[in-house]
């Protein structure tokens, strides 16, 4: 199934600069394995140690976020889209 990955300005070194790629999977886990076999080092910027979602990256399937769904095992249709978006924080 493929899927298209919105790549922040962060992480687009990974991907040569292009801001969105493709990837394959059923998961959110596997395109994150799928998206680490084209761009290497790419998932280690999203995922810790533990395996799990950084504190400050917000990742968005279809616009609704993973943290409220099934986190890394939620499901993404083929066709769907990924969107990983760097928390911002900021204050007087």
């Amino acid at each position: 199934m493929s899927v298209s990955v919105r790549v922040p300005t962060i992480l687009r070194p990974y991907t040569q600069g292009v801001s969105e790629v493709s990837a394959e999977g059923a998961t959110l886990t596997e395109v994150l394995d799928s998206l680490d076999a084209s761009y290497p080092g790419i998932k280690s910027r999203v995922l810790d140690e533990s395996g799990e979602l950084r504190r400050f990256v917000n990742v968005y399937v279809n616009d609704d976020d993973v943290r409220f769904a099934d986190g890394l095992q939620t499901a993404i249709k083929d066709g769907g889209q990924v969107s990983i978006i760097p928390a911002v924080a900021g204050g007087c």
